[in-house]
């Protein structure tokens, strides 16, 4: 039910069943050998609902009845909400209002009946909802129990304010026992943090030796890391909301401090406008449906903002926006905060905080990732559900444009180059069809081309999560792990940025790892900071082995392996200057 989204009329879903990193520990721990078929069908299903179940499940909330619905018993419902909360709420939201997904409110599945959502649950669509009876990941008594579940009235998780955060928050060095200069020889500009999503943990590896500097504990699925503009702190946040924050100036880079801000959490940003580098830290929830402002030494949290209202096409109140990504300006001291199923961008002025100042802007919705341009001045931000790329330009805050690009644009940060022939674009991949969109970004120089997607790649598709370059490099790599061929989901799509007609070249990423079972998925490339070497994730299960390949750039031929026994589900990988510089 997860990615419920054909059934019929209202019950519909847009494509975007998958979130932000699809491949998550799910697949590793659900999957059975009765759900791949020669097609590789099943187990495409099963990707599409690997973005992992959501915290909020494990939180106590009292039962709901409604006396139209099926009966449940206690225990059943309790079952049911496990259940919806590891394989649904990502998509049709905590309060079954609609997310990405549209709405399972009662008024909407009681009419349908049972017999008709037992269908659905149990066979699935070709459309993508997962076929969860016969591929055996729900029991007959499951289908039947989700069946009865979705005609009760959805259990209210608590709210989650300024009280239970400073009850979590932890203060392990403070700034003034922090040392003043960098206390140990590592090359924090080429260092990698990678994300151990499974594990819980975070990987520091040095980018020239390949070797694991360190591993430290964060939270459970970690999402993203973020740089402070100084490069000083590494900012971690899981899904379950906690934040650490980790001094790479001390003698072993050390978490100095920590909180939990929410429920549930995908994002975390820190100040970079000059003359506030490093004061402020943001993180935003996707329950409660709100963001959190706190000073940038500490993680002492300030100022909690909600994002609920009203949506920017129809003007309806939805009572679960979530927060998606969080992007600090270079223009003014401002964050972007995209409140996803409402489509509107929050400008949040950090200069003062006694007197906050939003700037609300409206988008297409259902805003998920995004990054800037090459200059730094327009955040392009994708509205993945509406198939469109917001401009919002960061130095007159404002709305500057709407593209249309293909299906379920799910770019990561993007990749900035300038075209052979359009001058400087940004490109998208796509989650629901095999293109890349180039949109032309220099309104000075190319006013023609502004705006506007200038070329469509054709690349391997089937479910493309990120691509990437470098100012340095001459190619755009593209990666396709959802894709149902092992062949294409085990590799790498790489362009000439010179010759993009040419077409691209598939590199075996996962044979050049040497692992032996699981299901090597190559996961979102990453740059070392001189821009020569490409980082992949090669991602299996968490009992099986994962590893990391470094690619020459320039030749295109393997250049190292890293494996360790440690290295469980390796996915993110943020270099620290590029995540410090927005460089992508």
């Amino acid at each position: 039910m997860r990615t419920m989204r054909e059934v019929m009329g209202r019950l519909s879903l847009p494509v975007m069943a998958v979130m932000a990193i699809a491949v998550g520990s799910a697949y590793a721990q659900d999957a059975r050998k009765a759900d791949v078929d020669v097609h590789g069908v099943a187990a495409k299903r099963k990707m599409q609902d690997s973005s992992g179940p959501s915290p909020v499940g494990g939180i106590e909330m009292m039962q709901a009845i409604n006396p139209k619905s099926p009966p449940m018993s206690k225990e059943e419902f309790e079952i049911g909400k496990k259940i919806y909360f590891e394989r649904c709420a990502g998509c049709h939201g905590v309060l079954r209002k609609g997310a990405t997904g549209k709405p399972l409110t009662t008024d909407i599945t009681i009419e349908r009946g049972s017999e008709y959502l037992r269908t659905f649950i149990n066979y699935g669509s070709a459309g993508g909802m997962p076929n969860w009876g016969t591929s055996g990941t729900l029991s007959e008594k499951e289908v039947d129990i989700m069946t009865r579940y979705v005609q009760h009235e959805p259990p209210m998780p608590p709210e989650y304010g300024m009280k239970e955060m400073e009850a979590t928050w932890k203060v392990y060095v403070k700034p003034q026992d922090r040392p003043t200069k960098q206390m140990n020889n590592l090359d924090l500009p080429n260092l990698f943090s990678v994300t151990l999503r499974d594990a819980g943990k975070i990987a520091l590896i040095d980018g020239a030796t390949k070797k694991i500097v360190q591993i430290l504990n964060t939270g459970y699925a970690v999402h993203i890391s973020r740089m402070s503009k100084s490069g000083r702190y590494l900012f971690v946040i899981g899904r379950d909301a906690k934040i650490v924050m980790i001094d790479m100036w001390m003698k072993e880079p050390t978490p100095v401090a920590e909180i939990k801000v929410g429920l549930e959490a995908r994002s975390v940003e820190t100040s970079k406008f000059k003359g506030y580098e490093d004061k402020i830290a943001i993180a935003g929830t996707y329950w409660p449906p709100q963001y959190v402002i706190m000073d940038g030494d500490t993680l002492k949290p300030r100022k909690i903002i909600g994002t609920r209202g009203m949506t920017s096409d129809t003007n309806e109140y939805h009572p679960e926006p979530r927060v998606a990504a969080i992007v600090s300006s270079h223009y003014k001291p401002e964050f972007l905060v995209n409140a996803k199923e409402t489509g509107v961008v929050h400008m949040v002025n950090y200069s003062d905080l006694e007197n906050l100042k939003i700037t609300m802007i409206k988008t297409p919705r259902f805003l998920h990732d995004g990054g800037m341009e090459s200059t730094g001045r327009y955040f392009m931000d994708a509205a993945n559900a509406s198939d469109k790329i917001a401009v919002i330009d960061t130095k007159e805050s404002k709305l500057a444009a709407v593209v249309n690009v293909g299906k379920t644009p799910h770019p990561g940060r993007g990749a900035n180059f300038v075209h052979p022939k359009f001058g400087p674009v940004w490109a998208t991949g796509h989650l629901g069809d095999e293109t890349v969109s180039l949109i032309g970004t220099d309104p000075k120089k190319n006013p023609a081309n502004a705006w506007k997607v200038v070329q469509t790649l054709k690349a391997a598709g089937g479910g493309q999560l990120f691509l990437k370059t470098h100012p340095k490099s001459k190619n755009l790599w593209v990666d396709a792990p959802l894709n149902p061929d092992p062949k294409i989901s085990q590799a790498i799509a790489v362009f000439d940025i010179n010759d993009l007609d040419k077409g691209f070249e598939l590199l075996p990423i996962g044979e050049w790892a040497g692992v032996k079972d699981g299901a090597k998925r190559v996961v979102q490339p990453e740059y070392n900071k001189a821009g020569d070497e490409v980082w992949f994730s090669v991602w299996s299960g968490a009992g099986e082995e994962s590893a990391i390949v470094v690619v020459d750039d320039k030749t295109r031929k393997l250049k190292a392996v890293i494996k360790d026994p440690q290295l469980i589900t390796p996915t993110g990988k943020f270099n620290v200057y590029n995540t410090q510089n927005d460089v992508y």
